[in-house]
């Protein structure tokens, strides 16, 4: 069967124009490279960013373990004057235990035992140095005992991803720190005054 040009025309209208390589191409999508491109840009992003909000993280954690210590000191000068008789809490469920005359405790529940954990950190509250007993249980507004010095401490949960530093606090009311991490000692050897 032979075509006529009349029949060629019509056999290219209805087939339509064949697409060379270069027309192939679909314009309206991203090629394999250009998304490699775009994902490898995210990566070095990613890379730059993490560390910085790491350290963003823990400079957060170790303000609010400094709040901690803040928190434990004005608590105590507020257990020493109404309820100790000039003494202090050795720990800190003696903070959060109300007087039982009623009203509210020392400190905040967040802070209600030694040991807690708070925006990471280990809050701890012990006898200072050279402590000895000033009131006994029966001659305290909450049942506790009450001591002549106290040592509260802030240590890093996780050294190196919660914080960096170790903070603590005695008596005098001075929030000292060190840059190993490890718990400050009841002597505050190797540390810094932070206020």
């Amino acid at each position: 069967m032979r075509c006529s040009p009349e029949h060629l025309s019509d056999m290219l209208y209805m087939t339509g124009r064949l697409s060379r390589p270069e027309d192939m191409r679909n314009k309206d999508g991203f090629t394999l490279i250009e998304l490699l491109i775009v994902v490898a840009i995210i990566g070095i992003l990613a890379a730059i960013a993490v560390p910085g909000l790491l350290r963003a993280r823990m400079a957060g954690n170790e303000a609010s373990a400094i709040g901690s210590m803040r928190a434990v000191n004005s608590a105590e000068v507020t257990y020493a004057s109404t309820c100790g008789g000039d003494g202090y809490a050795q720990d800190l469920a003696d903070l959060s235990t109300p007087p039982a005359s009623g009203g509210d405790a020392f400190i905040g529940p967040d802070l209600n035992a030694n040991g807690v954990q708070k925006s990471g950190y280990l809050i701890a509250l012990a006898a200072g140095a050279n402590s000895v007993a000033v009131r006994t249980s029966a001659n305290t507004c909450n049942g506790t005992n009450s001591f002549s010095t106290y040592h509260a401490t802030a240590t890093p949960a996780t050294l190196g991803q919660s914080g960096t530093r170790a903070f603590a606090t005695n008596n005098s009311g001075a929030i000292v720190q060190n840059f190993t991490g490890v718990a400050i000692a009841v002597n505050m050897a190797g540390t810094q005054i932070l206020q």
